[in-house]
């Protein structure tokens, strides 16, 4: 079980809902994906708007938790205005706190970051800050009271895969909160590394929405998942460097 501040998840998917070639394809893969959290941008849809159907309304609420992220902010000011715009609509206490930095880069602020939650933290929300893999600013978000860490494999939507797999797995080895690798995803592939690095979860969302089939992507994603998190629990073999036979080399009989 996957377990972010008092709440508990089944699924160790996170799954983004944008960039879907359509309302058909975006329902689907949340389906299939079976992720117990599903996460939207508050800026980029009008949540008061009951007028205009979207995949949030036509969601068992009671099925899935909605995370709420910050995209769009560039201050700390702006992205706890955001938070409690989504908290007001009545969607969730939780909250992915996005504020980029880098608009080239879509690298985010580690300043803003970590102000704004320490704001929001103040205000009683459940914080998931997305950093980078600075493995100092994880320890101190977690620190100030943060309920996970959300380090990114490499830049936004970029489908590089982790880049820098040691800062990854000095995070998490540090980490008494759940790490959830966040953006850069680009295949089950690496989503299994991830899980098998011992992160507790992934979130990903353009490695399935820009699929060549996302339904299909989704339920790979999910498997990736799932078998990188039983990989990392049963413990891999080390590393050698040279050969070891594989069969029994004594007690055997000889003709």
């Amino acid at each position: 079980m996957l377990k972010i501040g008092n709440q508990t998840f089944q699924s160790r998917l996170l799954l983004g809902t944008g960039k879907y070639p359509d309302f058909e394809t975006q329902k689907k893969a949340v389906e299939v994906s079976e992720a117990d959290i599903l996460t939207f941008s508050v800026r980029k849809m009008d949540i008061f708007d009951k007028n205009q159907p979207d995949l949030l309304e036509q969601l068992d609420r009671k099925r899935y938790t909605l995370l709420p992220n910050t995209a769009g902010a560039s201050t700390a000011e702006e992205a706890v205005q955001t938070a409690k715009l989504a908290r007001a609509s009545g969607l969730c206490d939780m909250v992915k706190v996005e504020i980029i930095g880098c608009q080239k880069t879509l690298l985010p602020d580690p300043v803003e970051t970590l102000r704004a939650c320490e704001m929001l933290l103040a205000e009683g929300f459940i914080v998931l800050p997305y950093t980078s893999d600075d493995v100092v600013l994880a320890r101190r978000l977690e620190e100030i009271g943060c309920h996970a860490i959300m380090p990114g494999a490499s830049p936004i939507g970029s489908g590089q895969g982790i880049l820098n797999p040691l800062n990854l797995q000095w995070i998490i080895e540090q980490s008494s909160v759940p790490v959830i690798v966040d953006a850069g995803i680009g295949s089950p592939s690496d989503a299994a590394l991830a899980m098998e690095l011992g992160a507790d979860a992934v979130l990903l969302n353009t490695a399935v929405s820009g699929a060549g089939e996302p339904v299909k992507m989704a339920l790979a994603m999910k498997k990736a998942i799932e078998a990188g998190r039983l990989g990392f629990e049963a413990g891999r073999i080390s590393k050698k460097s040279h050969a070891f036979a594989s069969s029994p080399v004594t007690g055997m009989i000889e003709s």
